[in-house]
């Protein structure tokens, strides 16, 4: 039936497409990804499913032995705005398979292409994939309902540390994906226009409004300048506009809200010492569009480099070494995933080591094969989101030991 609806979803998927883009501005291409991000996430917990049952111990001779994963029960799921059904979809389809009934609760900022997913789910029974829409007047009793056994969401700290604390008082399950600061490494050697090219890539798709943006930047000191020509090459040439039109590569941030707080990392920075290269000026006109920015001479104390900006926003600092650019991305509370971009392949070891964080991508912004599953570290979240552990996370674990009665 998940797999049924992975493939209901591709053969909407233009049209869900649209409806998320109406919803929160990303550009049509970019919701396009995350629609068939989302199906191949169905599928592939369609396929994982089955097979997440039993595993069998080795005790006596004349007994048997299993460990056996049961469905909790209903699973809350509490999704964000920024990328609803890919989110969705890995979240729901893992919880479905492994037995469990849903709730969802989509952001109230996107409301209407998660009852476009929903309906992907026609032929389950009634009663088993449930939406609520609302605000956190309806997710606060989603959470602290007694019947739902685990509640799994991604969102910012606040939100997530407000979940864990009522789970706990409740002693129920809880899986959270939070917020980031993620840093991207650029170290002596590389090429400054390739490594501008990942940086704009990280910061600025999407607007910065992915939990895994790149949202600082340590740029080896003999490769600075000429990489911070080329980020802002690449950051004014991105076209702002709507969503719906190809030509648009940047679209809007979700809220005025947001786009206060972006722009209020942006003139703290400036007003402290920091140099604005590209953007940093709201634009008129309707809508809450942001340009893409480049700030230089940051300091790791600004809020625009300890506090998660979500916006398209690249603070660079130089530092003379790449153990000085490690141990300043090892700073603060966050602890969700960090890029770095070497020619190195003593350093490229070193740095996924070192690196205390769930997720580290070498050489690349963004990508990995399908089923990657990391723990964020510190701040950034518990549990396992992604990938097969998934099934584990919205499971109980039974020991069943049988022992027959063997004849005489």
């Amino acid at each position: 039936l998940v797999k049924a609806a992975a493939r209901r979803l591709r053969a909407r998927l233009d049209e869900i497409a649209e409806w998320q883009t109406i919803e929160n501005g990303k550009p049509l291409a970019e919701s396009r990804g995350g629609i068939e991000a989302g199906a191949s996430t169905l599928e592939q917990y369609g396929e994982l499913g089955p097979v997440h049952r039993v595993r069998s111990l080795c005790g006596a001779w004349e007994a048997l032995d299993v460990m056996v994963h049961e469905p909790l029960g209903v699973a809350a799921v509490i999704v964000p705005w920024n990328d609803p059904v890919a989110i969705a979809c890995g979240l729901v389809g893992a919880a479905l398979v492994t037995g469990n009934t849903v709730v969802l609760k989509p952001s109230e900022k996107t409301p209407l292409s998660a009852l476009q997913l929903a309906a992907c789910f026609e032929d389950l029974p009634p009663g088993v994939l449930n939406v609520v829409l609302g605000d956190s007047r309806a997710g606060w009793p989603l959470v602290n309902h007694p019947d739902v056994a685990v509640v799994a969401h991604t969102g910012s700290i606040a939100t997530g540390r407000a979940i864990a604390e009522a789970c706990g008082r409740q002693l129920k399950k809880a899986v959270l994906e939070l917020g980031g600061k993620d840093a991207m490494v650029v170290d002596e050697g590389v090429d400054p226009a390739w490594a501008a090219l990942q940086a704009a890539v990280g910061a600025f798709a999407n607007a910065g409004q992915i939990c895994t943006s790149v949202e600082r930047i340590y740029v080896h000191e003999a490769v600075a300048a000429s990489f911070l020509d080329e980020l802002v090459l690449r950051a004014n040439a991105l076209r702002m506009g709507n969503g719906m039109d190809p030509a648009t590569t940047l679209g809007p941030l979700i809220d005025a809200d947001l786009r206060a707080r972006v722009h209020r990392h942006v003139t703290s920075a400036v007003d402290n010492g920091a140099r604005c290269l590209a953007g940093g000026a709201v634009p008129g006109g309707p809508g809450f569009f942001y340009p893409a920015t480049v700030l230089a001479d940051v300091r790791d104390d600004m809020a625009v480099m300890r506090e998660e900006t979500f916006g398209p926003v690249a603070p660079v600092r130089v530092v003379g070494s790449f153990a000085e650019a490690i141990e300043a991305a090892n700073g603060g509370d966050y602890g969700l995933a960090a890029v770095v971009l070497t020619a190195s392949e003593d350093r490229a070891q070193y740095a996924w080591r070192a690196l205390d964080v769930g997720t580290v991508k070498i050489n690349a912004a963004f990508g990995g094969a399908p089923g990657g599953s990391a723990t964020p570290h510190r701040s950034s979240g518990i549990g396992f989101g992604y990938g097969p552990q998934l099934l584990d996370e919205l499971t109980a674990t039974k020991v069943v030991h049988y022992q027959p009665t063997l004849p005489a």
